[in-house]
């Protein structure tokens, strides 16, 4: 009887437990922000193995996110009082991921166009920037002045981006088949697969410091790509109908244009080598 007694009570206290349990864990989830992003798309985001210059480290990994989407991540994290957590996440991912809750942010260089709106929700824009061309030093495309120039280029960008949906504007042009990420491009314009890719400024700038055989075309207005819906902006993706988005918008009025272009330009001065 004594045994039954003490087993009771056991199991008693166990039931007890588990609520305690489980609303500690949502406790805890309430002070973690859980923001999202490919971290291999510098100088907006990349993968490191310490946390040299503010980066944070990537949930479930050793490695550690650095670039310009974590400074500002950091930034809205201290402003809401929480802990940054970053979720490493393919770039096709991302979406379903703030959607589902799996995430709170989607942190990486995401445009908020018409079609990702459909999906989910985005804050005001926290970067914006122009479309480029990266080409080869010693190439044909070196001093190329308008997209009428890339005729007959092979020219590509990265899978399921913008970048890779404006190759459709240049007329006459050899579209190659998408590319996973940036540095799968370098490699392809390096071993002359391709003539050139898209990207946007801070790429370039990140080519002009680390690749001297690469070249960066800009275009003069009305001679490059056509910008609509956002494009050339970045802004954070939030769940759809999430306050969360009033909140993030507030603490982003507060970073000045010049503070994002120093973050940026730090960002860029302390990204990987570009291999």
């Amino acid at each position: 009887m004594k045994n039954l007694k003490k087993i009771s009570v056991a199991i008693l206290s166990m039931a007890l437990m588990i609520p305690l349990v489980a609303c500690g864990a949502k406790k805890e989830d309430e002070n973690i922000l859980k923001v999202g992003m490919e971290a291999g798309y510098p100088p907006y985001n990349w993968t490191q193995q310490d946390d040299s210059n503010g980066a944070v480290a990537i949930d479930g990994s050793k490695e550690y996110a650095g670039g310009y989407d974590v400074m500002i991540a950091r930034k809205v994290a201290e402003e809401l009082g929480k802990e940054l957590v970053v979720v490493k996440t393919e770039w096709e991912g991302l979406p379903p991921a703030v959607q589902s809750g799996k995430i709170d942010l989607v942190m990486a260089g995401m445009s908020p166009t018409a079609q990702r709106r459909e999906q989910i929700d985005f804050t005001e824009p926290y970067w914006a920037s122009e479309y480029i061309m990266i080409v080869r030093k010693d190439g044909e495309y070196a001093n190329a002045k308008s997209l009428e120039d890339f005729k007959g280029a092979k020219i590509t960008g990265q899978l399921n981006t913008v970048h890779y949906d404006k190759v459709d504007q240049i007329e006459g042009v050899d579209k190659q088949e998408a590319m996973q990420d940036f540095p799968q491009m370098r490699i392809a314009l390096q071993s002359g697969i391709i003539d050139g890719y898209v990207a946007e400024v801070p790429e370039g700038k990140s080519v002009e410091a680390s690749m001297p055989d690469f070249a960066v075309v800009s275009f003069e207005e009305g001679k490059g790509f056509i910008i609509e819906d956002n494009e050339n902006v970045i802004a954070a993706g939030v769940k759809k109908g999430s306050d969360l988005t009033e909140k993030v918008n507030q603490i982003l009025e507060k970073i000045t244009e010049e503070d994002r272009q120093n973050l940026m330009d730090e960002a860029i001065k302390n990204q990987p080598a570009i291999d």
